[in-house]
């Protein structure tokens, strides 16, 4: 009876729920932990937690709504492109600034993030189309979805150049799953690894007076982290021919991150790791190396492969829809975590630049983790359709629209 009772409250797969599960008991023990400098400042022990923990249970009753809702419900993410764009625009203007970057938007008492409504906006808005492209629309369709995504990353770009960087990576992906032609990908493959080069290249270049007085603020912050990344690995030795290492402002996060990765060995530091008290972002952008500190190597490996079997048994459940607008959702879903999470990993132990990317549903946020949730959701409900009957022969609804009529109209013109 309790059997069924839980089959019935946890639609979807249960791999993926167990993975959900596995990741927000590892955010509340880690955030818990890594939040101590703010508990310092508020004068409150449990404050930080919970915060974090009321967003973890919005975030989880959004869980619970979304895998009951049938995937044909999933194409109103169309409407999020319009309206990220303009949320995009208004933050530019706008917006809050916190540690140098123009990302919030306030709205009474709360922030929200933009570029992360574009995130989940741009998934459905790629799966959409793809589900809909056939050989004689594929070009129209084509550049509907490059004008589109293109411009929502340019929107997002110059406060926040990873995140426009990731969310093309993984659209073109999906493109390149959903059959798009080759030639095609290969053109943009080229035009934007093109314009990422000469944008990077010419920033290493330019002298440090010269970016310090004429750059906008945040292109200098890009080259600042291009150079000091860079030079890590530029041994520097005292007069005796010792090796010299010296923490300061620039490599600040770095340094700490990379001592707390050493601290923790291979079996960790459970509730004695210190560095959490020294990294500036240790709940957020570099919780990952508050991971490797508290649990060692063996606990960051389990949470590597929670992202890799996230990743694996996505694949796996899109292999047998037979739906494409569902098995676009759930790739793209997937693709995007994965290599957020990925990235943030990368960063902590200093692979790449600091980029700003939290890790998926561990690191303390607000709208991320809502919106990590509803990620979780769109899998789950679109994994329901596989073994649930009452959404078997569920019709597309907008995801079905004929297009057609009106690709011919434009053909004429």
């Amino acid at each position: 009876m309790e059997f069924n009772f839980l089959g019935r409250a946890f639609k979807g797969d249960k791999v993926i729920w167990c993975i959900f599960i596995a990741l927000c008991i590892i955010s509340l023990l880690e955030v818990f932990s890594a939040t101590s400098t703010i508990a310092y400042r508020q004068h409150s022990h449990w404050a930080p937690i919970l915060r974090h923990a009321a967003f973890l249970l919005i975030g989880f009753a959004l869980v619970m709504f979304l895998q009951r809702v049938p995937s044909k419900y999933f194409s109103v993410l169309l409407l999020g492109i319009p309206l990220s764009a303009v949320l995009l625009v208004v933050t530019m203007f706008m917006g809050q600034d916190v540690n140098g970057a123009q990302r919030w938007l306030g709205i009474g008492a709360f922030t929200i993030q933009p570029s992360e409504f574009a995130k989940i906006s741009a998934i459905g808005f790629v799966s959409f189309f793809l589900s809909k492209m056939k050989p004689d629309n594929e070009g129209w369709i084509f550049k509907t979805l490059i004008i589109g995504i293109g411009a929502l990353c340019l929107l997002i770009a110059p406060e926040n150049l990873s995140t426009a960087c990731l969310l093309f990576g993984v659209c073109f992906m999906l493109m390149f799953i959903g059959q798009v032609s080759l030639r095609k990908l290969g053109l943009i493959a080229f035009v934007g690894l093109a314009a990422v080069a000469i944008l990077l290249g010419s920033l290493t270049l330019l002298p440090d007076s010269f970016a310090k007085e004429y750059l906008p603020g945040r292109l200098a912050t890009w080259k600042n982290r291009i150079e000091r990344h860079s030079e890590e690995d530029k041994e520097m030795r005292n007069a005796d021919g010792t090796i010299a290492y010296k923490i300061t402002d620039d490599n600040y996060q770095v340094s700490h991150a990379k001592i707390a990765i050493a601290n923790g060995g291979i079996i960790g530091l459970p509730g004695s790791g210190v560095e959490r008290d020294f990294l500036p972002q240790a709940y957020s952008d570099f919780i990952f190396a508050i991971i490797l500190e508290e649990t060692g190597l063996l606990g960051g490996l389990f949470v590597l492969l929670l992202y890799v079997a996230l990743m694996f048994r996505c694949g796996v459940l899109a292999s047998k829809c037979e739906k494409k607008f569902p098995r676009y959702l759930i790739l793209g879903s997937a693709l995007i975590l994965t290599i957020q999470a990925l990235a943030n990993m990368a960063v902590a132990v200093n692979l790449i630049p600091v980029t700003g990317q939290p890790l998926p549903l561990v690191s303390r946020g607000g709208t991320s983790t809502i919106i990590t949730c509803a990620y979780f959701g769109i899998i789950l409900a679109c994994s329901s359709r596989l073994n649930d009957s009452d959404h078997e022969d569920v019709d597309e609804s907008i995801a079905n629209i004929d297009f057609e009529p009106y690709v011919k109209d434009t053909e004429e013109l």
